[in-house]
């Protein structure tokens, strides 16, 4: 498949239009390799995971206090043994007696009960009475084997990122290894001969480059290895010399800056010697002009994304990451959305989706609130440090009310 085959042109296209044509930027993930589980972090399952053990392994005490059989006697329970975690009992309980437990301990034969050591009195030695019996009930505190996690389950699905949760379940699995897609080089530059490197004198007309470090943050979050190659000049020649380069390299190559009308803007002419453009307007805000095709023979996925630093991570987080999600096995990936009240008027135009920096909160009701982050324009980076969350206005919205219902996206979503 090619992208000329979207036969786009010059039209712009909508949000979903262009979400849907980019499906066909990657038709495989990438390969697979079996990593350790210290070096898991981050890295998304290649297989399930099924358990070879039941979670937990024995039927066990929730509390320190007794183990008994139930029903439980009115009268004392002989004290027949303890039992610690760690260890076993040797015998099975008979009805009237009682071992001593502690939180974890498997339980002995017979019992399925467990009394926590706060309703306990100890009349003499050997003997155990229950205060307040009227609250016991059978199988109280007491954890089933395999109640978690039973034996062959899946414990985790293909396409799940490893974060500390789903680390410290494989490990209660004794698993000690998984099968991961490998992570995706990732090649950025900047473009422009304004932009700076942060530590360099600034011109008098220069702007320090912002973006390629935004995008490492991105990209870091969702376990890329990046190969930052710096800051293209606005040359023609030069652009389509070190773009094919990176994609001999890289799995996917993305620039910013240099993909408007601008008579300095490169980028696009650049793609057309080296690889092919597919779209590269959006109607959306911000970010309306996104270059997006392939680069050359092995056809290494390319975005072009806008100069302007709050437009680079929101065209990221809308398009760009979507296709490194299926790059690693993630193909049904979306990003965590809720629905709360606009706590101001929200300023829109119809026929084009505004993404808007907001901060959401809750009140005494429970009701989700959201407030724009100040100034939106899309070169004010303070807006995206002030935001948790992208507020979506959709195209057929020419403004929201003050407490009508909007749509939320949250940031730092690395699930």
């Amino acid at each position: 498949m090619s992208l000329s085959c979207f036969d786009l042109g010059e039209r712009m296209l909508s949000v979903s239009e262009a979400q849907r044509h980019l499906e066909g930027l990657v038709s495989v993930p990438l390969a697979t390799e079996l990593c350790p589980l210290a070096e898991l972090p981050g890295r998304i399952l290649a297989e399930a995971i099924h358990s070879p053990i039941d979670v937990p392994q024995n039927t066990n005490a929730a509390m320190d206090g007794i183990a008994l059989a139930w029903p439980a006697p009115s009268a004392e329970l002989a004290l027949v043994g303890s039992v610690l975690a760690g260890s076993r009992a040797e015998r099975s309980l008979d009805a009237g007696e009682a071992v001593t437990i502690t939180t974890g301990a498997p339980l002995p034969r017979g019992a399925d009960t467990v009394i926590m050591q706060e309703q306990l009195i100890f009349p003499g030695e050997g003997r155990v009475g229950i205060t307040r019996s009227e609250t016991v009930h059978r199988g109280q505190h007491v954890r089933q084997a395999g109640e978690d996690v039973a034996r062959d389950s899946q414990a985790l699905a293909a396409g799940t990122r490893l974060g500390p949760a789903q680390l410290g379940l494989l490990a209660s699995l004794g698993v000690t290894e998984a099968r991961v897609h490998r992570r995706p080089r990732v090649a950025i530059f900047s473009s422009g001969d304004e932009v700076t490197a942060p530590g360099e004198p600034l011109p008098a007309a220069g702007i320090y480059d912002a973006n390629r470090y935004s995008l490492r943050g991105l990209l870091d979050g969702l376990g890329c290895e990046v190969i930052d190659l710096g800051i293209l000049p606005d040359d023609r020649e030069a652009i389509a010399g070190a773009l094919a380069r990176a994609a001999e390299e890289a799995d996917m190559v993305i620039t910013s800056g240099g993909v408007s009308v601008g008579r300095a803007d490169w980028i696009k002419a650049a793609l057309g010697e080296v690889g092919e453009l597919g779209f590269w307007r959006i109607a959306m805000r911000p970010g309306r002009p996104l270059a997006c095709g392939w680069l050359g023979e092995g056809r290494t996925p390319f975005f072009g994304l806008p100069g302007n630093p709050v437009a680079v991570m929101v065209t990221f987080l809308q398009f760009v990451q979507p296709v490194l999600r299926r790059l690693v096995g993630q193909p049904d990936w979306q990003p965590r959305r809720l629905t709360a009240l606009a706590a101001e008027p929200l300023r829109s135009r119809a026929g084009r989706v505004d993404y808007l920096r907001g901060s959401y909160h809750s009140d005494r009701q429970g009701r989700l609130w959201v407030t724009p982050t100040g100034r939106q324009g899309s070169g004010i980076l303070t807006s995206m440090v002030l935001a948790d969350c992208l507020i979506e206005v959709a195209a057929e919205c020419e403004g929201v009310a003050e407490g009508e219902p909007v749509t939320l996206q949250l940031l730092n979503d690395f699930s």
